[in-house]
């Protein structure tokens, strides 16, 4: 099915920070992710996974029993998509650190985004759902931890104490803590690797980035979400990324979610475009130089936040861009297949936004435990 597609993994995101769907509807949409090309699942459970013990006040009123992530993993297998979790651990921790029990671990008092990376317990506490995850997932080999947009990084009592100290920085400390992760998950399940978002790798030197150690422990996922997006640039990046020594990088892309906080309809064109500059960036590298591509679906910029596109309104820009990754473009030939397989007569493709945010902004005002 991969056809010309230099991306031989194509997953969708499912993003169950708000509006999660129930596994029923997961049962009638999976085939349609396989019929459409996608052959895996990037899960960020975030509160609707079914943690136990001390974990046990994360869950989200509605989350998944161990029963259902079981049934869940079972439908992806009928399916043939290859399951993906995804544990934050460092930044985006609002789920967790909103609580008072974990208040006193954020990086900034008022601020539950960030996690106190100097804290022991910080590292316990991700290990400890990190865990969790694991054992409902005996077959995974890869993990995703995270570590994007580590808002607030240095900022905290704690961070500044030790940012004084001669020849550390906040991309020494982020660093550190990415590799403590990653030494646990792969000390806990040696056959899993931890994949992490790239974006607080961008703009670290070579030689600082080569000589951390995470390299060899972590695979990063580079995302850009934009119709316009640098294809040299990103090339470049591959490059410096190959030179500090990682062995496999990933590209993400966005089929909804990354135009607006608050959008309810995605621009398709928007997109298309977008996928068809992430087709040239792999194609201007040798064959197989990118693991594969993840599809983001965001349901929120943050916990806290408004819904943006729910996945039903997505799932035709979803399958628009599954079908040009497999084809290489969007022709009329892939536009009636995509029309076919959804039931519909014509795909409403809508006029682009003017500018699309690749990021959520910086929270502006504390929040309450």
């Amino acid at each position: 099915m991969s056809g010309s597609t230099p991306f031989k993994m194509r997953l969708v995101h499912l993003d169950l920070k708000g509006a999660p769907p129930k596994v029923s509807y997961l049962s009638e949409i999976f085939p349609l992710f396989r019929a459409l090309g996608a052959n895996g699942l990037l899960i960020e459970y975030e509160d609707m996974f079914p943690y136990e013990g001390p974990l046990r006040l994360l869950r989200a009123k509605y989350a998944y029993s161990p029963s259902e992530i079981k049934e869940i993993l079972h439908l992806a297998g009928l399916n043939e998509l290859e399951v993906i979790p995804l544990v934050q651990t460092f930044g985006h921790m609002e789920f967790v650190l909103k609580h008072a029990a974990f208040a006193h671990l954020r990086e900034v008092g008022p601020f539950p985004c960030t996690l106190n990376p100097h804290e022991a317990e910080s590292l316990a506490l991700v290990g400890a759902m990190i865990d969790q995850v694991l054992e409902l997932h005996p077959g995974a080999r890869w993990l995703h931890v995270g570590c994007d947009e580590v808002y607030y990084l240095g900022e905290g009592e704690a961070s500044r104490r030790w940012l004084q100290q001669e020849q550390n920085s906040t991309g020494k400390l982020c660093l550190s803590h990415m590799r403590a992760v990653a030494s646990h998950v792969q000390t806990q399940r040696p056959s899993v690797t931890p994949l992490v978002w790239d974006d607080m790798l961008r703009d670290l030197p070579e030689d600082q980035l080569a000589a951390s150690g995470v390299p060899q422990l972590v695979e990063p996922v580079l995302w850009d979400y934009a119709a316009d997006l640098d294809v040299h640039g990103k090339v470049l990046l591959m490059q410096k990324y190959w030179r500090c020594g990682f062995p496999r990088l990933w590209a993400a892309s966005a089929f909804k979610g990354a135009t607006g906080p608050s959008q309810a309809v995605p621009p398709i064109r928007h997109h298309l475009r977008n996928h068809v500059q992430w087709l040239q960036v792999a194609g201007s590298r040798p064959t197989d130089s990118l693991q594969g591509i993840i599809l983001t679906g965001w349901q929120r910029y943050d916990h806290f936040s408004v819904l943006c596109e729910l996945l039903p309104a997505g799932v035709p820009s979803l399958a628009a861009c599954l079908q040009l990754l497999l084809h290489g473009g969007f022709d009329g030939d892939a536009k009636a297949k995509v029309e076919n397989l959804l039931g519909i007569s014509n795909l409403e493709m809508m006029d682009p936004v003017r500018q699309a945010p690749c990021s959520p902004p910086r929270p502006i005002s504390p929040l309450p435990v």
